[in-house]
């Protein structure tokens, strides 16, 4: 039988301070991680009965130890959701987090259920990327990719190989900006209002509260010219102008538009549409431009009607490529205005979300803007982008 495609709504987005790899969370679960993230969703909308929710997707890339068996479930069932919930875990890499949000979407707009959790975790100071795996050696001997697509800093080296406008340099420069525009962001408290404090403890058991990401430092165009490039001898991908190592987790609220309005729930954005392709395994990095245009042909769109952008900075040359494509400025305020993963970090499979809750935020703050975009490149070769309408829009510019 014929049905209509309903309305997706984003609720609400929340996530843990972001550590670095063995940091702040050496002692703490992964899955910890993302319960917190849940039950704080659960707290901040009170007017949600528990039973209600009907799915949650959490993604993990490396799906061992504190971060497998079927994550979405236990982790529903130990954040204090009716025995009833199902879950479900997912791994889409970088872009897991995504992947959830635009899963449990679809469920939503057929129908199937009204209201779900979303979101992903990633401990990579437990779980480093690539643990316990197994490459099927027929990549390499068959040459289905080289060698290079199984790292993903050496395929931020080939895209700078394919784009020399993009240079060291002008990586470096965006890397401090990003780095610049998150210490702006908390200083004006953007970016607390989101974060969910965790309970901690260091290698002695002393208990502690993280409360801020471990990740962002001051630095320098001239520190950063100084950085070693270690995917490759005199290269141009380093520590100052890529995305660290990092563990932390988020979780978001999505309802279809009817179920929001019948349990009063607030609507922070509404799904247009969304893309993932695959592109080259050697030049991951340029994933979010094919994924971008084919998210904005769905939607009926073109770069020109989006007004905010959240693009997840992997690396500098990800991005930087995506802007040259799009004509767009390096500088543009459009352009992850509260910084990104160069400074606040990846914890790969939960970042999707991360930026999700960033746009939501600034879609209140900008009611002249009606689209904005999230994307980022996936590993193998991926991309994926998300296009969401802004329910302030006003048609007046600020």
């Amino acid at each position: 039988m014929p049905r209509n495609v309903r309305d997706v709504v984003f609720v609400d987005g929340v996530r843990t301070p972001f550590g670095k790899a063995g940091g702040v969370y050496a002692q703490t679960r992964a899955d910890d991680l993302v319960i917190r993230c849940i039950r704080e969703l659960l707290a901040r909308n009170p007017q949600l009965p528990p039973e209600r929710v009907e799915e949650v997707a959490v993604a993990a890339t490396t799906q061992i130890g504190d971060q497998g068996l079927t994550l979405g479930r236990t982790a529903s069932l130990l954040a204090g959701l009716p025995k009833t919930t199902p879950g479900y875990s997912i791994d889409r890499m970088c872009a897991g987090a995504m992947t959830a949000v635009t899963t449990v979407a679809g469920s939503i707009a057929m129908g199937a259920i009204d209201v779900a959790i979303a979101g992903g975790v990633e401990h990579m100071g437990r779980h480093p990327m690539g643990e316990g795996v197994d490459p099927n050696p027929r990549f390499l001997a068959e040459k289905v990719v080289d060698q290079s697509a199984l790292v993903m800093g050496a395929t931020a080296e080939n895209l700078h190989d394919r784009l020399p406008e993009v240079t060291k340099e002008r990586a470096d420069r965006f890397g401090l900006r990003s780095q610049e525009k998150t210490a702006a962001a908390y200083a004006a408290g953007k970016l607390q209002p989101d974060l969910v404090p965790i309970a901690v403890r260091d290698e002695n058991g002393a208990w502690g509260l993280s409360t801020v990401d471990e990740a962002p430092r001051q630095t320098s165009l001239e520190k950063l010219a100084t950085l070693k490039t270690p995917f490759r001898p005199h290269g141009r991908v380093t520590a100052g102008n890529a995305a660290g190592l990092n563990d932390g987790a988020t979780a978001c609220l999505l309802a279809s538009g009817e179920a929001a309005e019948e349990l009063g729930l607030p609507v922070a954005m509404k799904l247009v549409s969304y893309g993932f392709v695959g592109v080259e395994p050697e030049v991951m990095g340029y994933g979010p431009i094919p994924s971008t245009e084919k998210a904005l042909k769905v939607a009926g769109l073109t770069i020109d009607d989006i007004g905010l952008f959240e693009l997840n900075e992997a690396f500098a040359v990800q991005v930087l490529a995506f802007l040259d494509h799009f004509g767009i400025k390096d500088d543009d305020p459009r352009v992850n205005p509260w910084g990104g993963s160069i400074a606040v970090g990846h914890p790969l499979a939960s970042s999707g979300v991360r930026l999700m809750t960033q746009l939501a935020r600034q879609f209140a703050e900008h009611p002249e803007v009606r689209y904005g975009i999230t994307a980022m490149c996936i590993g193998i070769g991926m991309g994926g982008t998300v296009i969401w309408e802004n329910p302030h829009f006003t048609g007046e510019s600020a």
